[in-house]
């Protein structure tokens, strides 16, 4: 018989093999024996397991195991504009295929991204379910930004996330912030001589007081005005309290930020490995502020390499406990917008003495290895260390030495031979990993340009230089150092790891790739029959047979890195790539080492960022000899798999919103463009002077009736028999954009006809 205490995940499978995949607290305390403490802990760990959604607590006090249930089901919520909704359970139930839906009715009884319990109705034939919800478990936001209304009835914020259905009500009174340092960032709160009705359109940010019921508006109080949604500056300030992104520093941080010394002492050099007369540089982007990592290269005599990766020792000054520490955990990384950053540490820390700057005494977290000429790390040590940087160089500066630019080697004389052997072997380096089976899908990232007044001029491809992919292999070679290190020491440590591709992920994608003639595998996928029984509303249970493909898909890294190879040059190699992208699980960190697939790397972790990222610096104290509890650390690896896909989503939502309101001044326009995808409504496509995408919809085409051949994945006129399929170059002139969409819509310009005027530019 198991006794507590155990992990939240043990405590899990044992509820699930219980009968009927269900305990209640009581019986669990007795089978388990827990007293005392034990029984306090059992009870933080049920809870725990609540909140994760992998037990269900019942109105009779019972704990069901979420992996034992088909009838109830945990998730988030995710609302489409239309007002239906879809819950991804967070332990999948057999013979359902992706998640459930919800209908509006339903769906109206919480907001966008609650975490609530499903009442699973009827899984289809083909795994589709619907459901109700049952429970709301957890409230997403606290705070919601939106657009001041004023209306006859009383005042509203309309949300500015439209998956969000709900307006909610102002009382009277509440228009206005509490506090006068909430007051508004450009002085439009309401005042005297400025009337509530000159809110109205405003961008605020609203505390939720009360969430909606049936039938009943949601009700909050303005706590900041933001500006007119087209102020300079007013968009990221909606994207950080959108994805309620922390951004301002507690008092109780800053004064500890303030306390740090603004230079390194002789008592803290004390005991480190003096690497000062080295001539370690930093490379990073022309706009980068925080520089967390330096290198180093040299050949030895023995005709190997060494290669010295340098880190801020960040653990150094911010340490288990402090309020600086509470804060980075909660941010989890830094956030990066084309404008600004909000950072994860404050600017005495991510700026100043934390970053590795020029020329003057930092301290770091040394990892020296030694590399042999098949790119094999066959030795390595780590410890804490202290360095003067040589140069801060840039990515630029050192592809202009690699193309041997006069002007460059000239001004870098001296470390022309450290440039050289970095050269040599990052080369090495990129040639093992190839070998291994790593896959690199170099798909090119937008790059916003924005004049001196700060506004953006132009979107373009972000170059990958060599220079970039130098340092890229330099940090894969110190985590992977690392993480061997890690393993050796504690079965639990902090990992970066990425999973076997989801089997039906793959199965789509070999669909979409056979009309291209292509394929990942070198045979059919391993699909098996297995019988599953479904429960009717009336209570009968009906047994039926699905197929499914096999966990153990049979595809490696190689296969997807041989792809990758094949499509080359090749018109559908972008949408190709994107999708294979696509079919990839996302990389997360984890308290267990499970390998990462896309490396092709049996253990790995983050080492090398921990001014941004508070993963590394985790892996940095447990490096250098700090204990972390079993569950702490499991915990610590899903908050911040969770900050960081938060970051990216602001990034990216940001991004797009960008490209959006950029092209308002280019409806009209005729450009160069290449189709990317084509579907049965229309045509996607990449401008090619700019980094943007678009739909040109089938019944803007002229001249002909148009129909979509989906098994060759092309538009052909029904008539003229003109096709138009991935890969295509066309010319197509910006129609219109939706702003409540925020999508580009297009229509193609048949270069062989009349000119066409240009269209008078219009926004809808």
């Amino acid at each position: 018989m198991p006794e507590f205490p155990m992990t939240d995940d043990q405590l899990a499978g044992y509820i699930a093999k219980e009968p009927h995949g269900r305990a209640s607290f009581k019986n669990l305390a007795r089978e388990l024996q827990a007293k005392g403490e034990d029984r306090d802990k059992l009870q933080s760990s049920l809870d725990r397991l609540v909140e994760k959604g992998l037990l269900l607590e019942m109105r009779s006090g019972q704990y069901t195991a979420t992996a034992s249930s088909r009838e109830f089901s945990v998730g988030k919520l995710s609302m489409h504009r239309d007002g239906f909704g879809f819950v991804k359970p967070v332990v999948p139930i057999p013979g359902m295929a992706g998640d459930i839906f919800i209908g509006s009715q339903s769906a109206a009884r919480a907001m966008h991204g609650d975490k609530v319990m499903v009442r699973v109705n009827r899984v289809d034939r083909d795994g589709k379910a619907d459901g109700e919800i049952v429970r709301i478990l957890e409230r997403a936001f606290r705070t919601v930004v939106g657009e001041f209304r004023v209306r006859r009835r009383g005042n509203f914020v309309k949300p500015h996330d439209d998956r969000i259905k709900q307006w909610i009500f102002i009382p009277e009174g509440m228009e206005k912030p509490l506090h006068s340092a909430q007051v508004d960032r450009v002085g439009l709160a309401p005042t005297p001589e400025r009337s509530i009705e000159d809110m109205d359109g405003l961008i605020v940010n609203v505390e939720l007081l009360e969430y909606p019921q049936e039938n009943e508006d949601a009700v909050g109080r303005v706590i900041e005005i933001l500006g007119n949604e087209d102020d300079f500056g007013v968009d990221v300030e909606i994207m950080i309290r959108k994805h309620q992104i922390p951004h301002q520093f507690p008092e109780d941080v800053l004064e500890q930020a303030r306390a740090m010394p603004t230079e390194v002492s002789a008592a803290e050099r004390e005991g480190r490995v003096d690497y000062r007369e080295v001539e370690i540089v930093t490379i990073d982007g022309e706009t980068a502020r925080d520089f967390d990592d330096a290198v180093y290269a040299e050949r030895v005599p023995n005709g190997h390499f060494q290669l010295q990766v340098h880190i801020a020792d960040v653990s150094h000054y911010v340490t288990p406990g402090t309020p600086l520490d509470r804060e980075a955990a909660m941010r989890g990384t830094s956030v990066y917008f084309p404008d600004r950053a909000v950072p994860m540490l404050p600017i005495e820390l991510s700026t100043e003495i934390c970053s590795l700057k020029p020329h003057v005494d930092r301290l770091v977290v040394s990892m020296i290895m030694e590399i042999d000429r098949q790119g094999d790390i066959v030795s390595q040590q780590y410890h804490r260390g202290v360095i003067r940087s040589a140069e801060r160089m840039t990515y630029t500066n050192v592809q202009k030495i690699f193309d041997e630019d006069p002007e460059q080697c000239e001004r870098y004389k001296s470390l022309l031979p450290r440039f050289a052997a970095m050269k040599e072997l990052a080369e090495i380096l990129m040639r093992r990993r190839q070998k291994r089976g790593s896959i690199d899908f170099d798909l090119p990232e937008p790059v916003i340009e924005l004049n001196e007044l700060g506004q953006m001029v132009s979107v373009q491809r972000s170059p990958r230089l060599f220079s970039n992919k130098l340092i890229e292999e330099f940090m894969l070679a110190a985590n992977q150092a690392v993480a061997s290190e890690l393993e050796s020491k504690a079965p639990l440590a902090m990992y970066r790891i990425h999973e076997l591709p989801d089997s039906k992920r793959v199965a789509a994608f070999e669909d979409v790739a056979a009309h291209f003639g292509y394929s990942l595998t070198s045979g059919p996928l391993p699909i098996k029959r297995h019988s599953v029984v479904d429960r009717k509303r009336d209570g009968r249970k009906v047994r039926r047979d699905i197929e499914i493909v096999e966990k153990d898909i049979g595809v490696t890294s190689r296969d997807y890195q041989r792809l990758i190879r094949k499509l080359e040059g090749k018109p559908e190699e972008r949408i190709l790539n994107y999708l294979m992208l696509r079919s990839l699980k996302q990389a997360r960190y984890s308290a267990t080492n499970e390998g990462h697939f896309a490396l092709a790397m049996e253990h790995y972790t983050h080492f090398t960022s921990p001014i941004r990222r508070y993963p590394d610096l985790i892996v940095h104290r447990l490096l250098l000899g700090m204990k972390y509890g079993d569950q702490e650390l499991r915990d610590i690896a899903e908050d911040t798999s969770f900050t960081e896909r938060r970051s990216a989503e602001a990034e990216r939502e940001l991004m797009e919103w960008k490209k959006i309101k950029f092209m308002i001044d280019h409806v009209g326009d005729v450009f160069h463009a290449l189709i990317t995808n084509t579907t049965k409504y229309g045509f996607f496509v990449e401008l090619e002077e700019l980094f943007v995408e678009g739909l040109v919809p089938m019944d803007s085409l002229p001249g002909d009736k148009y129909f979509y051949q989906e098994n060759v994945r092309q538009i052909v006129g029904q008539r003229t028999r003109r096709e138009f399929k991935i890969g295509d170059k066309v010319q197509v002139l910006l129609d219109r954009i939706n702003s409540v969409e925020r999508k580009l819509e297009f229509s193609w310009v048949d270069e062989s006809a009349k000119p066409r005027e240009k269209k008078k530019k219009k926004k809808r």
